[in-house]
């Protein structure tokens, strides 16, 4: 019980939790406002420099993170308490949670790529590719911050009293929300509603949300963990979709096809919820066990693909009509660099990605795979004390 209740004293306190835990999840918060925002940025504006307020907000969010994790690994190494002290990992003498540590190389890497990124821009132009060695590197300690964040809290919530132990377990599934929004940013190109009657959309998003929802799940100990973490995706990704909208903005780079007069408001959500609810209601007939794990992951695989297909194939139909073209769904909004036709309301990809049997099938097996891998991970979060 001492060590319990020195775990829960880790920087000072912010209602009954360590400040460093909120600085990490707003961090985290920050970066995936951020990131959706410098999106809009370049699909309405197009032209942009280092110090756009996306990009401030981004790197906040890796400043953010990165002073909390640095605050702990110098507060436990230096002025720790026994508890503290045995409840972090050692690395080049200093001591911290696992989850700082994460978070010190993301924020690491993060500050690194923004003098690499602008160098890159000076010399090549500006974001001549997506994908490149410096949005590479700032990637990687994007991710690196939202799993050092969720590490930080689950490790904090299984060495807790019950008292507080709800409070980070619904931080916990909040952490993974945001982690969603961070993945499915990262395969947006491939989730538009004109996309989701092909195998590719099925077996990306099988191979993906399936792991973080069921991490969820196992990580948080709740019994609608995976359902939180898509609820809490679904309002961030609503909260930017409504908000973006409201601020005029216009493009400053040619070509232009498409005369936008405000902010691109990014796509609505995927429909994560029912296919988590499913999860829940899954998981709650097969107690976590290793043995049972691989007899679920099957299933809980099968389940996500049969809901998600069922919800986002009608779903789709639904924002290429001209009942989703409003404020609320934001459908039939595109970025200024697109030229107006009738494709913009029609399926893509139909002779060459048209859904079939074998990509069904392809996608079953990517949602088995990502189903054990994240009973798998989500058992091994809820063990986490470090």
């Amino acid at each position: 019980m001492e060590s319990v209740a020195n775990s829960t004293a880790l920087a000072g306190r912010a209602g009954g939790l360590p400040w460093t835990l909120y600085a990490a999840v707003a961090g985290s918060t920050s970066i995936v406002a951020g990131l959706l925002w410098d999106i809009s940025w370049h699909s309405t504006i197009g032209r942009d420099t280092f110090w756009t307020p996306a990009h401030m907000a981004i790197y906040l969010g890796g400043i953010l993170a990165g002073i909390a994790a640095g605050y702990l690994a110098i507060k436990t190494t230096f002025a720790g308490t026994p508890g503290e002290r045995a409840a972090a990992v050692r690395f080049w003498g200093f001591r911290a949670p696992l989850g700082a540590w994460v978070m010190v190389w993301g924020a690491i890497a993060m500050l690194t790529s923004a003098p690499f990124d602008d160098w890159w821009h000076n010399a090549y132009g500006l974001d001549v590719k997506i994908v490149s060695p410096p949005h590479s590197l700032l990637a990687a300690g994007m991710f690196a911050i939202q799993i050092g964040a969720m590490l930080l809290v689950v490790s904090l919530q299984n060495r807790t009293a019950a008292a507080e132990r709800r409070r980070l377990s619904l931080l916990c599934v909040y952490t993974a929300g945001v982690l969603l929004v961070m993945a499915s940013t990262f395969v947006m190109e491939y989730s538009d509603p004109n996309l989701q009657h092909g195998n590719l959309f099925y077996q990306i998003s099988c191979g993906l949300y399936p792991l973080a929802l069921l991490t969820a799940n196992r990580a948080s100990g709740l019994r609608w963990g995976a359902t939180a973490a898509a609820a809490a995706y679904t309002a961030i990704k609503l909260a930017v979709l409504w908000i973006l909208p409201l601020f005029p903005a216009r493009p400053l780079l040619a070509p232009i096809y498409n005369p936008v007069t405000h902010m691109w408001p990014t796509t609505f959500p995927l429909l994560l919820v029912l296919p988590a609810i499913a999860l829940d209601l899954l998981c709650r007939r097969f107690p976590p066990s290793t043995r049972r794990d691989w007899l679920l992951a099957p299933l809980a695989g099968a389940v996500f693909l049969a809901v998600f297909l069922a919800a986002q194939w009608s779903f789709s139909r639904f924002m290429l009509s001209h009942w989703a073209r409003n404020w609320f769904f934001a459908a039939d909004q595109w970025w200024y660099e697109a030229r107006p036709g009738g494709w913009r309301y029609v399926f893509w990809n139909q002779e060459t990605d048209a859904l079939s049997p074998r990509g069904l099938a392809v996608a079953l097996l990517l949602g088995t795979i990502a189903a054990r891998l994240g009973l798998g991970r989500g058992a091994w979060m809820s063990r986490v004390k470090r």
